[in-house]
């Protein structure tokens, strides 16, 4: 199957051979299998120690006649440490409980909760690639993952574009994307970003946005340009254009085209 190159403004240059893993299956349960397996949490816990490193502790005893016992003397029965006594009257105060001064956590975070179990083949991880390469380049999905996006407003897929287009200006470059995407491709490209409704807002993430075009450029190729996302083809992996749901709208240049089916091993 063959698919055009179109040139900075938007008209086709030639026509290339599209390779074989724009056309394979789109294996979603494999794609969503990769894409958990490949999350990662920083795991995060106070020291195993904390609330613990102090000179002397221990249940007081609660017998009769006995020695450093806390009979008869109003105490309840949390571990203490002693600061000092004087025969068999001793000061002491709580310590090591979640209850007292400076003692431990009463529920601190597990770590063993915050290691991904999950695993995964290398091969299930190159198929799900695959898949999620070849979901770029069908309409059905791409119009699923965007709402906004009907089936037949999208002309050609996948997008390949000529390298030139890396080195234009900001400028250069929305009105070249404008030409190659159509409006209302375009318009969906952007990527909007909103301030998050509820609490979260408070919790590190403000602002929530949507998946915009991404701009696939070849090893050697650079866009200084930030208004788009942009990814090296050697770097790509399956967060970049999966995560989410695959379908995602993507830009390939020609020369990230050729860097992708080197990594593919020319298959």
């Amino acid at each position: 199957m063959k698919t055009s190159v179109f040139d900075i403004h938007g008209k086709k240059a030639k026509e290339i051979e599209v390779p074989g893993f724009f056309s394979q299956p789109i294996r979603e349960d494999l794609i969503s299998k990769i894409i958990e397996n490949k999350k990662t949490m920083q795991p995060y816990s106070p020291s195993l120690v904390a609330g613990k490193q102090h000179a002397a502790s221990g249940k007081i005893v609660h017998r009769r006649h006995v020695w450093r016992s806390g009979y008869g003397r109003g105490i309840s029965r949390i571990p203490r440490k002693i600061i000092s006594r004087r025969g068999s009257q001793f000061n002491w105060i709580g310590a090591e409980v979640s209850s007292t001064r400076g003692g431990r956590r009463a529920h601190p975070p597990k770590v063993a909760s915050m290691i991904n179990p999950i695993k995964a083949n290398k091969k299930e991880a190159r198929v799900a690639f695959a898949s999620a390469l070849s979901a770029t380049a069908d309409k059905k999905q791409v119009s699923l993952r965007y709402k906004r996006l009907e089936e037949n407003e999208i002309k050609e897929l996948p997008i390949i574009v000529e390298s030139a287009i890396t080195r234009l200006k900001t400028k250069e470059l929305i009105k070249s994307m404008r030409e190659i995407l159509g409006e209302k491709l375009f318009s969906i490209s952007l990527g909007k970003r909103a301030v998050r409704s509820g609490r979260g807002k408070g919790r590190g993430r403000k602002y929530k946005s949507g998946a915009g075009v991404l701009i696939v450029v070849g090893k050697n190729e650079k866009n200084n340009a930030g208004i788009f996302h942009t990814r090296n083809a050697e770097n790509l992996s399956i967060l970049d254009i999966a995560s989410g749901g695959p379908g995602r709208l993507v830009i390939y240049t020609e020369q990230a085209i050729n860097d992708l089916e080197k990594r593919f091993g020319g298959k």
